[in-house]
């Protein structure tokens, strides 16, 4: 693989594992700035630390256009295990880049919730996930190998604002390894319209900086969540721009 299509495939990685909302039922607030949000677990680029309740299910795509014309969607669906403890998702991947269109691999992920926010305690909640060759490896649409890849979230709430901080490793066995760190701060405007600034890095290899929003809407049991950023990236000397949209759609479910 060229050292661009290494780039887009890590980008597109990078976005095929932001993951969802959980449907988190809040404590009564104490005041109006301490109130839970509203809408949680729907970034972009940073992955949120809170793993899916029982009985809910969430259905997420993202489209991400690079000003080369080059684009990336995913598709993820993630599910309770059967609690909030443990959650399982996949992840399907397409791309074109330069002239080749396809599905790129994909990721089999398996999430611990390992603490949940509480008073001055963070929630954290450690992902392995499995990619798996799915895609053609000739096209720069996959690595062409079985690898893994490992994240360990962390998210703490002060006031209107939630912190998120991210750190974990993918390994392509005979293709590379690469270590990623990645941070974001979220501003409640209101309660169902968020601020975004996230930020996402491959170490040695790429930056990327993405100011964003997000949009939300309770029908019911259900909620709908759209939003959009502008990825600005920096690798090999050069800086880039592209536009993400994003969809997600949570609903409850029975039989579990």
């Amino acid at each position: 693989m060229s050292m661009r299509h290494h780039v887009a495939f890590a980008a597109l990685l990078c976005l095929a594992v932001a993951p969802p909302l959980s449907a988190q039922t809040p404590p009564p607030p104490t005041s109006d700035s301490s109130r839970p949000f509203e809408i949680t677990d729907n970034s972009f680029l940073v992955e949120e630390a809170f793993n899916q309740e029982r009985g809910i299910v969430q259905n997420i795509a993202t489209w991400t256009r690079g000003d080369d014309g080059a684009w990336a969607a995913s598709f993820t669906q993630e599910w309770p295990a059967p609690g909030m403890a443990h959650q399982l998702s996949y992840t399907v991947a397409f791309a074109g880049l330069e002239g080749h269109r396809g599905f790129g691999d994909v990721l089999v992920n398996y999430r611990y919730q390992l603490l949940q926010e509480q008073g001055g305690r963070p929630a954290i909640s450690p992902r392995l996930s499995m990619i798996l060759p799915t895609g053609r490896e000739k096209d720069g649409l996959g690595a062409g190998t079985v690898g893994l890849q490992v994240n360990g979230p962390i998210s703490k709430q002060f006031g209107d604002v939630y912190l998120h901080g991210n750190a974990g490793w993918t390994w392509l066995p005979g293709v590379e390894r690469v270590t990623h760190v990645a941070g974001s701060a979220i501003w409640r405007v209101t309660p169902m319209f968020n601020l975004m600034l996230e930020a996402f890095s491959a170490l040695d290899r790429s930056t990327t900086v993405a100011p964003g929003f997000r949009r939300g809407w309770n029908v019911g049991a259900r909620q709908v969540v759209v939003g959009a950023a502008v990825p600005l990236t920096r690798a090999g000397g050069t800086t880039t721009a592209a536009l993400l949209t994003y969809f997600s759609y949570e609903l409850p479910f029975t039989g579990l």
